[in-house]
Order: C-alpha cells, then structure tokens, then sequence
C-alpha cells in the first residue's frame, strides 16, 4: 500500500465480544478485561477487525472512502453467471462508438475492489485513448522486426501479417494492469473484464501489446512505465462489431477428487 494507516479501537463503543480477535489474519488484535486492543501497527491493514465488528468501533486511518453498511449479503445468481461464463468470447472486431469514462470508471472500480495477496493493494492502472495510435504504432514496428524469427518456428506467424491496428482491433480504448505481483495483477484483469461485459462492452485480452510493453524501451518511455513496473496484461475494451450464435466447444475439465 502506498499509505500509512493505522488501526484505531474506540473502547466506549466496543462489548468485547471478540469477533475481530477471531478474524484477524495477522493475529493482532487482542481482548483484555472485555474490551478489544491492536498489539501493533505493523499488521497487513485488510480491514477484517472493520468489517465484522457489529458495533463499528473499529476504524483504520489515511483511506479516502469510508466502510459502507452491509444491509443484506449480495449474492449473484449461480445459473446466470455460468451462462455469462459460457457465452464469453475475445472480441477483435469492435464497432466505432465511443466509451463514457464513467464505464471505464467502474471498470477500473472493480479491479481496485478485487482482493490482493498480503493485502499489498499494488495493482495500478494505465488508460489509453486518446493516445493510443501512437502506442499501436512503436508497439507494431517491433513486432514487425521479430515476425521474421517467429516464421521459422511458429506456423501460426508465418500466416500472419501485422497490420497498423494488428494490437488493439479499432477498439476506442484499452486499459493496462500493472503490478509487481502477476498473481494480484491477472485477479484484478478478470474481475475487470467481467464488469466491462456486464456494462456491455466486448473485452479482448491483448498479451501481445503486454509483451511490447515489456520488450519496448521507447513504448515503456511513451506509456510512462518506471523500472520495475510490471505490466501483467491489457484489456481492449469497445463495443462488439460481431454477434457470435453460439458457444464454443471445450474439453472437460481435468479433475482429481481426493
């Protein structure tokens, strides 16, 4: 986390019931004489003493929102999301309607709410739109210098040819997850890429342009990535431009019940 937060107990509000010594991760928090007590700041801050506590005397400092009330347990509905599993397909044919921000907004809103490894809160994001034609452009000149070598080894590439918009379809925008750790970056792409599909958009994940981000001094220089900013992958988002009819076959799943 970028902050310093710290967690704060108001012991006139708290009954010492011990729900959030029970749900503590880092085993901080402790109750003496039936009042709850934080053992020491150097915790993982993932705000479960926050969340549980039915009294809310708990807080933690330096965050901008607030905690919300959880009136009722928000569940989805198990057959809809299979289905909207199903019928997912990469898109890379997108019409050339443009994306309000707020869409982009919420998309990224679902990334940020999605949980990390240690709490470390360490996914950023990159938006391109305006700009993105220039990005396309030093990510296709060195793509057009490596196809060479991937035709003496890969079928695949020697069909393919690369095109000026061979990265991003036309698509009106397209957001890059950034993070140090590979495992929080590709949670937070996924819980993204179903909230943009939910906002009826087509989603296409593009790890070549991922690939060029990593490979490209001048691409990493233009996209302003520091040394040692990790881009994990890059959601292409826009409008469908096809309507597929029907889902694709799949092979069943490899499982071992122990």
């Amino acid at each position: 986390m970028k902050n310093k937060h710290t967690v704060q107990i108001d012991t006139e509000k708290c009954i010492g019931c011990g729900l959030c010594q029970k749900d503590c991760p880092a085993s901080n928090i402790v109750v003496e004489n039936k009042k709850a007590g934080v053992i020491a700041q150097d915790c993982i801050m993932c705000g479960h003493c926050v969340a549980v506590c039915p009294k809310a005397a708990v807080a933690m400092t330096g965050f901008d929102s607030q905690p919300e009330e959880i009136m009722k347990p928000v569940r989805l509905e198990p057959g809809e999301l299979l289905a909207a599993i199903k019928t997912r397909r990469s898109i890379r044919q997108f019409t050339d309607q443009q994306i309000a921000p707020e869409l982009i907004e919420q998309i990224i809103e679902a990334g940020r709410l999605t949980p990390t490894g240690k709490n470390a809160q360490d996914v950023s994001y990159v938006v391109l739109k305006d700009g993105m034609d220039q990005f396309e452009t030093l990510a296709v000149r060195l793509f057009r210098r490596l196809l060479p070598m991937m035709k003496l080894v890969n079928p695949v590439a020697r069909r393919t040819e690369i095109d000026e918009h061979f990265f991003f379809k036309n698509a009106p925008a397209a957001i890059m997850i950034v993070s140090p750790d590979k495992m929080n970056g590709a949670l937070a792409a996924s819980n993204m890429a179903l909230m943009a599909e939910a906002c009826g958009l087509g989603v296409l994940y593009s790890g070549f342009f991922s690939m060029a981000a990593i490979w490209s001094g001048s691409l990493r220089r233009a996209l302003g990535l520091k040394h040692g900013d990790k881009v994990v992958t890059t959601l292409v988002l826009g409008y469908a431009g096809v309507r597929y009819h029907r889902t694709a076959p799949k092979e069943a799943a490899s499982v071992r019940w122990l």
